[in-house]
């Protein structure tokens, strides 16, 4: 619902992001393209007489960015969309890079699984633009309820919905009776979901959400502004959760400043949450926070340490690379962990879509990783002939899952679990693990 009240200077071309899987991570929208396609978007952009120069949209101007959030979502989701002057106008990109990140925390194994066919997915204060049930349901089929207090709000967003027959069966738009509560006297007696999502209002003045020259999104006092700013919104949000507790899988929210996520960390844990999740969304020169919490009691986890012994046969490892240096993002480490073992002459398949690395690698490649001296091909019988050993191949998956801010969690499976060289997967790990965090760590 709102902008940070930081004085940022907005990139041109908002492509970079935190999550890998979001279209927009490493191919930011291409505004020529997008004019030479759409007439009505056109108009808004600059095009430079010179060649290393892309073209521009004007920041500052609402109708600009309204009409690149139209094309955009038409374009890259087949979503037609509009809303009302003055309503608060979302980036794509930025809105995006939330989704994902719910996405990724439903697809981890932090809590147990869910036997629903379908996600159900709640969105506080959903706006006329209606943003994420859209995104949601057209990018993961996901059912959606969308809530709101103000009648513009309300009516936009069923528009929107009507809009797009082709997931409206998914979206439903509820009125919010209160400012105080904002899921009681909302979600229906019975009524569980997997997840709830907010873009609160960052600020405690009107004058406040104004801060920021560079760029123009528009903006109600209802979606921009809060007695207590974000920090008493998310509050609410917490307070009722502390009622529906396991009703919602997860509870998340957005937020504009930093400061405010390690008071609200406090309040969770005071609580009596058994999971709570951060991150940082980033696009362009804007920074997001993210804020996840569940009452589901958590899957253990046990992450394994190497250990020297060939006879450990895991099949299933990890470990976390933590005080990441700031230049550094997942997308590299990805990167390094498939230049990793290709440099031993092992065969590695990076997949930049899943964040995985696919690795298959042989005996000698094994042991060179490790710094092993093994050359022993066949094993002596009590008759004194010779059994050759098995020369199978070691196949595994590298995967790279973002936690928060600084800190990734390095995964590796097994993809034959019984094969002869499984004795050496933990030790050609945590190779691996040494490689990394000598690396990028601080």
């Amino acid at each position: 619902m709102g902008r940070s009240g930081k004085k940022r200077a907005r990139s041109e071309t908002p492509g970079s992001t935190t999550n890998p899987r979001n279209k927009y991570s490493d191919n930011p929208p291409d505004f020529a393209s997008l004019a030479s396609l759409y007439p009505s978007f056109k108009p808004y952009v600059f095009f430079s007489s010179s060649s290393s120069s892309r073209p521009r949209i004007d920041w500052t101007d609402y109708n600009a960015t309204r009409e690149l959030t139209r094309v955009l979502l038409l374009h890259d989701h087949s979503l037609n969309w509009w809303i009302p002057d003055g309503q608060l106008c979302p980036t794509v990109p930025n809105r995006s890079n939330y989704i994902h990140w719910i996405n990724d925390l439903l697809s981890s194994q932090i809590l147990p699984t869910s036997d629903k066919a379908i996600v159900k997915g709640f969105d506080i204060g959903t706006g006329a633009n209606c943003i994420y049930p859209l995104l949601g349901a057209s990018l993961f089929g996901w059912s959606f309820v969308g809530s709101d207090i103000t009648d513009v709000a309300l009516e936009w967003a069923q528009k929107n919905v009507q809009s797009n027959p082709h997931i409206s069966n998914l979206i439903e738009i509820r009125h919010s009776p209160s400012e105080i509560k904002v899921l009681l006297g909302v979600v229906k007696e019975s009524e569980t979901f997997d997840f709830c999502m907010c873009n609160p209002p960052f600020f405690e003045t009107f004058e406040e959400s104004g801060l920021n020259p560079k760029t123009s999104c528009g903006g109600t006092h209802a979606e921009m502004v809060c007695d207590g700013g974000e920090q008493a919104f998310v509050t609410r949000i917490i307070q009722d959760s502390a009622v529906l507790r396991e009703r919602f899988r997860w509870y998340t929210s957005m937020l504009g400043k930093k400061a405010t996520l390690k008071v609200l960390v406090s309040k969770l844990w005071e609580v009596g949450v058994t999971v709570v999740k951060t991150t940082e969304f980033v696009q362009g020169q804007t920074s997001r926070w993210g804020l996840a919490w569940s009452f589901v009691p958590p899957v253990r986890k046990i992450v394994a340490v190497p250990t020297p012994s060939v006879s450990s046969k895991k099949s299933v490892l990890s470990f976390m690379l933590e005080g990441i240096k700031r230049e550094f993002s997942a997308a590299d480490v990805l990167r390094s962990v498939d230049e990793f073992f290709k440099r031993f002459g092992a065969t590695s398949k990076l997949n930049s879509n899943a964040f995985s690395v696919d690795i298959v690698a042989s005996r000698d490649q094994c042991n060179t990783i490790t710094n092993r001296d093994d050359d022993v091909r066949s094993q002596t019988l009590d008759d004194g002939s010779s059994l050759q050993l098995p020369q199978d191949d070691l196949s595994f998956r590298i995967l790279v899952f973002q936690q928060m801010p600084g800190t990734l969690l390095i995964k590796g499976s097994l993809q034959h679990k019984d094969c002869p060289l499984s004795g050496l997967f933990s030790l050609v790990f945590g190779s691996l693990e040494e490689s990394l965090k000598s690396k990028f760590c601080r």
